[in-house]
């Protein structure tokens, strides 16, 4: 296979580029992980480049597991089994279990979830008696995440905290949260970075190596990345040569237009000012879309074009034109929801695939509507980004046994277990041996090895002395490499009879459990193949705790299966990386996306990424898109009346077929239809600053509440049942028995202050 085979000219020019830094501004769909991959194979076989001195680096494992059986397939037999391939934080976690001792941890250190540091960090807010509503777990860590990302240390945020008591406060509460992380001998997801930084500038040793190991470095995603990987690149590619001689070869792939986590700590500005931090920075653009029709492309030029912070690049295809985009407004979310499924049920009656589909939204709260219009009409589904498999409440006892047979410090993964299932042991007890773990400063596994010694424990010592038995047994099993880790869980779910109690309860919950821990027990048997290899710097480390790395490091987007014939639902941030023949955009509307808050920022930038992220809608589909709004949306319990979203003036009239439901279109006075009709419908053309439907009586004052009267043949709209016709009125205490005939599923009774109702005029 020719290498260079089938690439474009400007791919080339990418996958031959040789020496010094490389900034590839690459389009949606126009190919990139196909130059990453081939680019690594050309400085493998025509520049005789190492294997052992390359490393490419993305986001999700996902991506790297695709890099990497891509680059095994066009490299084999040239030693890419040798190249570094896989997420930022997988990398880090590799780079400690070989050198974090210089740091203060012992190789087999936890990596803590998002659970995991709010139990901690709930102790912490208590130990320190403040007030749990003032301080927020949530609120705190996610204060603690950000100065994370920027490299902000607990003693650094101590000093630009002075004087505000707020802060100072949070400043303690981060100082005493890294030192009880240390004292667990774990780690949370942003320290990964952080503590790989702090290992660097403190152990010179530790940086020569993986500079010299590191000779060509290769990003994917780069305008995702934070101040914090920023830092970690630029330790490992100097910008000018140092005394070792080593070159900048570093090569970032990525798309400003695309840089839309902003929320997780991304720094647009690393892109943007790329070739200011690294000299003769070479710059070969990626325009030409693979993926998409060209009414598509032409759409997403046009709304991205509104941005000014971004570098100047226009997607371009040879694909066919393609259909028109579809705009429809509705009437309702309700409607809706149900609009969009009947055009799924209609695809797939006429011969598409469940998984061609996608429902894209602004925020996860909007998938619940379409739930219930998806199993209506019996259409399988599923939503990514809902309960990640590894938080499911016995997935994580299970592993929480794990985490202490393999790192007894983890006092979180300790006291989780301690009375799972139920052994007797109170809370009086536990309490007597955490302050006896405080004053002794050893960890709680450590107090309860020494439970004789502790006053009060009475008739638990022996339940307590059982389940360190039963620990230690494991351990020893493990140390020995007397099992595997799929043993080791059949073993602990026998000994606990964790499944037996599940089983004895004979409820469709239990059931459920019961299915998710087998389901963990194939990934206990799937991990020893299917698990990336791992080279010299992880050989000390069991199999329990790669397996437990492995869990730890589990994205959203990794569990998507290619093979489930289901429609996905999810979030426009879940869905970047993804592609599908059919993409709904839901929710048009202003204060919805963009966002309230990004509407009334007086920063821009808010505004622009919100663009962004419609940008990456948009670039989702393959050959049909549809964007759909509301005339009025419940949220919070509350009618809300929201504008179409600006984005949607921002795209040519020519691109798009726009047209309205049917109870929309009735439901507009017969003056202003003309503002609606399929053929005049051109907002391109309105004044700046005007409102599509500001003059819309219906609108602004057309909905009267449901605390009004109402009279037989009276039209209204029901939030979930659509337009109907009341057939007759009765008086019952202040109130009105209301019989109604739907449209769209019959009559109805009800009182008319709890139906919310609407009239139509």
């Amino acid at each position: 296979m020719n290498i260079l085979d089938n690439l474009n000219e400007e791919q080339l020019k990418a996958v031959k580029h040789n020496k010094g830094p490389l900034l590839i501004l690459a389009g949606a769909g126009s190919g990139k992980t196909r130059v990453l991959t081939h680019r690594i194979a050309y400085l493998i076989t025509e520049y005789n480049v190492n294997p052992w001195n390359i490393i490419a680096l993305t986001f999700t494992n996902k991506a790297a597991n695709e890099m990497r059986v891509r680059i095994d397939d066009i490299a084999a037999g040239y030693g890419a089994e040798n190249i570094w391939v896989s997420t930022f934080h997988s990398t880090c976690v590799r780079i400690l279990r070989r050198f974090g001792d210089s740091i203060g941890y012992d190789r087999n250190f936890s990596i803590y979830d998002t659970d995991d540091s709010r139990a901690l960090m709930k102790n912490i807010i208590k130990s320190m008696n403040l007030d749990s509503k003032s301080f927020n777990e949530r609120k705190v860590l996610s204060v603690i995440s950000a100065n994370k990302n920027e490299l902000i240390s607990p003693e650094m945020y101590a000093k630009e905290a002075r004087g505000d008591y707020r802060d100072e406060k949070y400043a303690l509460l981060y100082k005493e949260y890294q030192q009880r992380l240390l004292s667990n001998n774990a780690l949370d997801f942003d320290d990964l970075i952080m503590k790989t930084v702090e290992l660097f500038k403190s152990d010179e040793n530790a940086l020569t190596y993986y500079r010299n190991r590191f000779r060509y470095i290769l990003v994917d995603e780069y305008q995702d990345t934070n101040s914090a990987q920023f830092e970690l690149l630029s330790l490992l590619t100097p910008t000018e040569n140092y005394e070792g001689g080593i070159e900048n070869n570093i090569c970032v792939v990525g798309d400003d237009d695309q840089s839309i986590y902003k929320f997780r700590g991304a720094n647009i500005f690393n892109i943007l000012n790329f070739e200011k931090v690294f000299p003769d920075t070479t710059v070969i653009k990626l325009e030409q879309n693979y993926r998409s029709t060209k009414n598509i492309l032409a759409a997403a030029n046009e709304v991205i074009a509104h941005n000014t912070m971004r570098k100047s690049k226009k997607l371009w295809s040879s694909n066919e034109e393609g259909c028109p985009i579809q705009y429809i407004r509705y009437m309702s979310d309700f409607e809706e929801a149900i609009g969009i499924t009947q055009i799924i049920k209609n695809g797939v009656d006429a011969g598409e695939n469940y998984r061609d589909y996608a429902i894209l939204y602004r925020t996860n709260a909007q998938s619940r509507i379409f739930e219930e219009s998806l199993i209506n009409l019996n259409i399988p589904y599923k939503i990514v980004g809902g309960i990640n498999f590894y938080s499911r409440k016995e997935i994580k006892d299970i592993l929480a046994y794990l985490k202490t047979i393999d790192n007894g410090l983890d006092d979180i993964a300790v006291r989780r277990i301690i009375n799972i299932p139920k052994r007797g042991i109170g809370l009086t007890t536990i309490d007597r041996i955490m302050q006896y773990a405080d004053i002794h400063s050893i960890s709680f596994y450590e107090a309860l090895k020494d439970a004789e010694y502790i006053d009060g424990i009475g008739r638990s010592l022996n339940k307590i002395q059982q389940f360190v038995s039963l620990i230690e047994h494991y351990r020893n099993r493990i140390s020995e490499g007397d099992c595997s880790v799929e043993e080791l869980v059949r073993d602990i779910i026998a000994d606990t009879g964790y499944m037996d109690i599940l089983m004895a309860e004979e409820t469709a919950e239990a059931a459920a459990r019961i299915e998710n821990i087998e389901e963990f027990i194939n990934k206990t048997v799937t991990f020893e193949t299917d698990s990336a290899s791992y080279d010299d710097n992880t050989d000390s480390s069991s199999s329990l705790s790669l397996f437990l790395e492995n869990v730890a490091l589990v994205a959203d987007a990794d569990t998507i299966s290619d093979d489930s014939n289901v429609v996905l639902l999810m979030t426009l941030h879940g869905a970047k990386g993804l592609e599908f023949p059919h993409v709904f955009i839901s929710g048009m509307e202003d204060n919805i996306f963009p966002s309230e808050m990004a509407l009334y920022s007086t920063d821009s930038s808010e505004l622009e990424e919100e663009r962004r992220l419609c940008y990456v809608g948009i670039t989702r589909a393959m050959k049909t898109l549809t964007l759909s709004c509301a005339s009025k949306r419940m949220r919070n319990g509350e009618t809300h009346f929201n504008n179409p979203s600006r984005f949607l003036a921002e795209i040519p009239r020519y691109l798009m077929n726009q047209k309205t439901s049917d109870t929309f279109s009735q439901s507009v006075m017969p003056a202003q239809r003309k503002h609606y009709n399929e053929d005049s419908f051109n907002f391109r053309h309105k004044p700046a600053g005007s409102n599509l439907f500001s003059n819309n009586p219906y609108i602004s004052k057309g909905m009267k509440k449901s605390t009004e009267t109402y009279s037989a043949n009276d039209r209204v709209l029901h939030i979930k049942f659509g337009a109907g016709t009341i057939k007759h009125v009765e008086a019952n205490n202040g109130d009105y028995d209301l019989t109604i005939d739907f449209d769209n599923i019959g009559i109805r009774k009800m009182k008319a202050s709890f139906a919310k109702l609407s009239k139509i005029l």
